[in-house]
């Protein structure tokens, strides 16, 4: 019985972190895609002028985290729905095989979220950001816990005992060879 809600739930948590993973990603696209097609001011003579910050990082929508912020929402995005999928084949296994890759891959996903968390944070202490920016800080923070309880839920599945060994699976049908210093009896 608890190792059906244990199932129950890691399901239903890797349906919610996945689409929370394809939200960021949606947002972080949109404050990217914005900062592209911001157009610089360059003078007649093809410089940029004066004072003018000319900067990769730049975004026209945020303060001086968003762009930090937007890149690494999007690589965490991309690696947090890949490790979903991950876990969705270990949800249909449920072997050790299955959670060593699930479990590693949800671990790299939690670190490059709570990189992306922390980056949200100092924009939210810098100030003066979008409605939009605000939600996708919403959405790491989120996720950066429900990825934390997603990690916990599967290694404590594991520890529930109905976990098993692909070589567990295989039935032995020679029969072994006598103990030394015995005969055999016909």
């Amino acid at each position: 019985m608890a190792f059906s809600v244990v199932k129950s739930l890691t399901g239903f948590l890797l349906l919610l972190n996945f689409s929370m993973y394809v939200i960021v990603a949606a947002i972080a696209g949109w404050a990217l895609n914005k900062a592209i097609d911001h157009s610089y001011v360059i003078g007649s003579n093809g410089t940029v002028p004066t004072g003018f910050s000319f900067s990769p990082m730049f975004f026209p929508i945020g303060n001086e985290a968003t762009g930090f912020l937007v890149i690494f929402s999007l690589i965490a995005a991309v690696v947090g729905a890949g490790s979903c999928v991950s876990g969705i084949h270990h949800l249909r296994v449920w072997s050790t095989e299955s959670l060593a890759s699930s479990a590693s891959s949800a671990m790299t996903a939690w670190g490059l979220t709570l990189l992306a968390m922390g980056l949200a944070c100092k924009e939210i202490h810098i100030h003066g950001r979008s409605p939009k920016l605000i939600a996708l800080e919403s959405f790491l923070i989120i996720l950066s816990g429900t990825k934390l309880f997603y990690l916990m839920l599967i290694h404590a599945g594991f520890f529930g005992g109905r976990f098993f060994a692909h070589e567990d699976t295989h039935v032995v049908t020679a029969t072994p060879d006598p103990p030394k210093g015995s005969t055999a009896t016909a």
